[in-house]
């Protein structure tokens, strides 16, 4: 799964990479969590970056409170499950970041590690999104999940899943292209190249999300 990550590059360097402008301001993000209100780009509006709320709330729910909000979304079966099919069709989005966590369970117990890019640039995951209207109210919550798949040889030896990071630019504007088939958009939720990525183990502080600052990233 991936359950919590960083958005730390400044908005310049954010907005040049993904050519799109920020909606809202949104600060830099060391311990991103679920809940969190997060920078995400809409297929429907790909030259905007706006903030979504981190586990999905699908528009068909009328239970909010027991509804699942689900913060991962795994590749191999989105086109088994009605509500995802559907988001796949029509309401994708790229999750900018620049590394993601993930703990490993040791004798010792669990070891957070940090994993990011051997260029420690930014990049998108995949995700899917789509928006809840209070029938009450009338507000509108839109909301996204990240998509995962099977671990590359970094990840395999940490955790049995990794979040899709989308292999550069070309794969991120196919991803938010609706003109691009099912199948086809199905094919670029691969693991990410193992050469590419780098880890290393950290202290527990990010163990809790309100620890939000870059201490977050130090060593163990």
């Amino acid at each position: 799964m991936c359950g919590r990550y960083t958005t730390t590059a400044p908005r310049p360097v954010l907005e040049k990479r993904f050519e799109a402008t920020f909606k809202a301001e949104a600060a830099p993000n060391y311990n991103a969590a679920p809940s969190q209100q997060l920078p995400v780009i809409l297929n429907t509006e790909p030259g905007q970056i706006q903030l979504l709320q981190w586990g999905l709330i699908p528009g068909w729910v009328k239970d909010l409170k027991a509804a699942p909000k689900p913060i991962n979304a795994r590749a191999e079966t989105l086109a088994d499950k009605p509500s995802f099919r559907q988001l796949l069709q029509r309401r994708r989005c790229l999750v900018p970041a620049d590394s993601f966590y993930e703990w490993q369970v040791t004798a010792a117990g669990k070891v957070p590690h940090r994993i990011l890019l051997q260029n420690e640039e930014p990049f998108a995951f995949a995700g899917l999104w789509d928006e809840w209207i209070d029938r009450q109210t009338g507000e509108v919550r839109p909301t996204f999940t990240i998509i995962t798949t099977e671990p590359n040889e970094l990840m395999a030896s940490i955790h049995n899943r990794m979040p899709v990071i989308l292999q550069g630019r070309e794969a991120e504007l196919a991803w938010l292209d609706d003109r691009v088939s099912l199948s086809d958009h199905q094919h670029l939720l691969q693991p990410y190249p193992t050469d590419l990525m780098r880890e290393y183990a950290l202290t527990t502080r990010v163990n809790s999300p309100a620890h939000n600052d870059p201490d977050v990233l130090a060593a163990a």
